[in-house]
């Protein structure tokens, strides 16, 4: 299943689904899961902290995402031309980069086992000695999960997150410190990767900028660097506004 050609890297200015791969899958194949308020596109809190808001947010997306948030909530963001208005407090701000496949082989993995709703709090146990990155209680809803189990505990997993139209992003990637050293990242990597391209789809992954480890890893595998971006997280004011106080 060697890739023969890479997929086409857009020019800056071109449309492309990972440009904002949370509005195009929340509009696409999980549109599903799409809590709506005004022009806010979100999944639901226990799926996953990936939500759209227009490009250019005015003072009523502002006021509708604040709702949905509760006061004081915490959402994730996606990059902003503009800082959020007075009363919002960015609470993480880190650079990230999304790789897409190029050259990747992937493979299957005998070993590895598919993960469902019963193996959710072993999977939140991995998640928080390991911190790959948001896991919730729900977030195995979203696609394919792989783990590898040792002596019947769950070690590691990969699984899939987004799903913009012809990609599926690969996700929730970590590895118990006692089996480190391995290659169980990269062969659930590659095993997730083998049943997205079955489904004539091309793998993604977000990361952050600063995790140079992993980032070695995913271009070791085949998987090239697309754009760069910003995982933010902010918190709604603690007080909302009064309802019609921000018109359109």
């Amino acid at each position: 299943m060697a890739r023969t050609t890479a997929p086409t890297i857009t020019t800056p200015g071109d449309p492309h689904p990972l440009d904002n791969p949370a509005r195009s899958s929340l509009t696409g194949p999980h549109a599903h899961f799409a809590e709506r308020r005004g022009r806010i596109l979100r999944y639901p809190v226990d799926v996953s902290p990936w939500l759209d808001l227009p490009d250019v947010p005015d003072a009523r997306d502002w006021a509708d995402l604040a709702a949905l948030a509760g006061p004081g909530g915490e959402v994730g963001l996606p990059p902003l031309r503009e800082g959020p208005p007075p009363g919002w407090e960015i609470v993480h701000r880190i650079d990230g980069v999304q790789l897409v496949d190029v050259s990747v082989v992937p493979a299957p993995a005998p070993d590895a086992v598919r993960l469902g709703p019963a193996d959710v709090p072993e999977m939140l146990d991995l998640v928080a000695r390991t911190r790959p990155g948001p896991f919730l209680p729900r977030t195995v809803e979203l696609g394919t999960y792989l783990g590898i189990r040792r002596n019947g505990a769950l070690v590691a997993m990969a699984g899939e997150r987004l799903h913009p139209p012809g990609w599926t992003e690969i996700s929730g990637v970590c590895t118990d410190a006692s089996v480190r050293g391995q290659g169980l990242a990269s062969r659930l990597v590659l095993a997730v990767a083998y049943g997205i391209r079955e489904r004539g789809e091309t793998p993604f992954l977000h990361t952050s900028a600063g995790n140079t480890t992993a980032i070695r890893l995913y271009e070791s595998l085949g998987f090239r660097l697309r754009r760069r971006t910003e995982f933010i997280s902010a918190l709604a004011p603690a007080e909302l506004p009064p309802a019609g106080a921000a018109p359109h």
